[in-house]
C-alpha cells in the first residue's frame, strides 16, 4: 500500500533518495512525440479524408481548450489523491484515447466513410487524447516540487522541458520517415509509445507521497502568490502559438516563396526551436541563478529574436531568429514553473502546476486567433508585439509575494 505522508505546512521536499527524474523524462518525451507526429501528419491525413483545413485545424484546437480547463481539475486531484495515480490515469487514458483515434483513422482511410462523421470521431478522440495530456505536465511538474529543493526545481523543470523539446522534433521527424511507408504505419508506431511510458511510470514512480486532507481548501486560482508565474506562462505560450501559426504565412509574404518552398522553410524554421529549447535548457541545469533571473534574462533574448524576425528578408535568418527566440524560451519556461512550485506549500503543488498549466493553455488557444488577426496589419506586426510582451516580462519589477518566496533570489 502506497504510504501516505500529511502536508508539509512549509513546503519542504521528501527524501529524494529513492526518486529519480527518468520516468518522468521518458513519459514527457513519448507522449509529446506521439502528439507532434500526429500534428506532422494530420494534413495529408485530411486531404486523403476529404476533410476541411478548418476541420483539422478544429481537432488540433480542442485539445489545447481540454488542456487548459483541465490542467487545475488535474492537478489539485493529484493533492488528494497523489501524484502516481494521477499520471498513471492520465498516460493509460492518453495511451487508450490515442489507440482509438487511430484505429479510428486507419478503419476511415481504408473505408472512406462520410466526412462528418470521421470529423466527430476526430474531435472525441483528439479532444480525449488533450483531457488526459492535462495530468501529465501538472502533476508532473507537482511530484517534482514534492521531492526536489526549492533551488534546485528550475534545472529539475528545465530536464522535463528538454524532453519535451526533444519529442517536439522527433515527433515530425520520425512521422515524415513512417509516412514514406503509408499514413497508417506512423499511427501504429507512435500508439506504442504511450504504451510504453505508463508501463514505466508503473514501475518506477515512487510510492511514498504527500496527500493533501480533505478538508484543505483548494487553492485559488487568482491567488496572488501565482500572479506573476501565471501571466509569465501566458505570455510565453501565447507568443510561442503566435510565432508557430504566422511562420508559414511569413515565409510566403515576407520570404516571397512558393507553397512548397514556404513549408520547408517553416519546418526548418521549427525544428530550430526545438534544437534552442533542448540546448537552453541543458544550460539551465548547470545555471545556479534565481528563478527571475532566468525569467528577465530569456524574455529579453527571447524578445531579440522575435523582434528581429520582423525585420528580415531570408530562410536562414528566419531559422536563426526563430532559435535565438526559443533559447530564450528555454530560460523562460522552466523558471515560472518552478517559481510557481517556490510559492506554494507542499499540499497545494498539483493545484499550482495546474494553474500554470491553465495559463498556458489559454496562451495555445488565444495566440493563433491574435496572431493571425494581427498578421492581417502586416507580415511583421505580430512578431513586433510578442517583442514588446516579453520586454514587458523582462522589466516587471514590482514588489511580489512569489519574490520573497523565491528562496533562490
Amino acid at each position: 500500500m502506497d504510504q501516505v505522508i500529511a502536508p508539509n505546512p512549509v513546503h519542504e521536499p521528501m527524501s529524494s533518495a529513492a526518486f529519480t527524474l527518468k520516468p518522468l523524462l521518458v513519459a514527457n518525451m513519448a507522449c509529446t512525440v506521439a502528439m507532434m507526429a500526429f500534428v506532422a501528419i494530420v494534413g495529408p491525413i485530411a486531404r486523403q479524408l476529404h476533410l476541411a483545413t478548418w476541420q483539422a485545424g478544429a481537432a488540433v484546437t480542442v485539445g489545447g481548450i481540454l488542456w487548459m480547463l483541465l490542467s487545475r481539475p488535474w492537478g489539485a486531484l493529484s493533492d488528494r489523491r497523489g501524484r502516481r495515480a494521477v499520471l498513471l490515469i492520465g498516460v493509460g487514458g492518453f495511451a487508450i484515447s490515442y489507440w482509438v483515434m487511430c484505429a479510428m483513422l486507419v478503419a476511415s482511410m481504408q473505408a472512406l466513410p462520410a466526412g462528418m462523421l470521421v470529423f466527430a470521431g476526430l474531435l472525441l478522440t483528439r479532444g480525449a487524447i488533450g483531457a488526459f495530456y492535462a495530468a501529465i505536465p501538472s502533476t508532473g511538474q507537482a511530484l517534482v516540487a514534492d521531492f526536489v529543493p526549492a533551488g534546485e526545481r528550475a534545472r529539475a523543470m528545465a530536464s522535463l522541458g528538454a524532453a519535451n523539446a526533444v519529442g517536439m522534433v522527433l515527433g515530425p521527424a520520425l512521422a515524415a520517415a513512417l509516412a514514406q511507408y503509408g499514413l497508417s504505419l506512423p499511427l501504429y508506431v507512435m500508439a506504442v509509445l504511450p504504451a510504453i511510458a505508463w508501463l514505466v511510470l508503473w514501475k518506477a514512480l515512487p510510492r511514498q507521497e504527500h496527500h493533501a486532507q480533505a478538508q484543505t481548501a483548494v487553492l485559488g486560482l487568482g491567488d496572488k502568490r501565482l500572479r506573476r508565474p501565471m501571466v509569465v506562462a501566458f505570455i510565453a505560450m501565447f507568443c510561442v502559438a503566435v510565432a508557430q501559426i504566422t511562420v508559414g504565412f511569413f515565409a510566403i509574404d515576407r520570404l516571397q516563396l512558393a507553397s512548397g518552398e514556404a513549408a520547408r522553410a517553416a519546418g526548418i524554421a521549427l525544428t530550430s526551436v526545438g534544437i534552442g529549447l533542448i540546448a537552453s535548457q541543458l544550460v539551465v541545469r548547470k545555471l545556479d541563478w534565481s528563478s527571475l533571473r532566468l525569467i528577465r534574462t530569456g524574455a529579453v533574448v527571447s524578445a531579440a529574436g522575435f523582434g528581429a524576425t520582423a525585420m528580415i528578408g531570408s530562410q536562414v535568418l528566419l531559422a536563426i531568429c526563430f532559435f535565438v527566440a526559443a533559447a530564450g524560451m528555454g530560460l523562460v519556461f522552466p523558471a515560472f514553473a518552478a517559481l510557481a512550485a517556490n510559492a506554494v506549500q507542499s499540499h497545494e503543488q498539483g493545484a499550482a502546476a495546474g494553474s500554470v498549466g491553465a495559463a498556458q493553455g489559454l496562451g495555445i488557444v488565444l495566440g493563433p486567433l491574435v496572431g493571425t488577426l494581427l498578421y492581417g496589419l502586416g507580415a511583421g506586426v505580430p512578431y513586433v508585439l510578442v517583442a514588446f510582451l516579453l520586454v514587458g516580462v523582462a522589466l516587471w519589477s514590482s514588489p511580489n509575494v512569489v519574490d520573497k518566496i523565491d528562496p533562490a533570489i
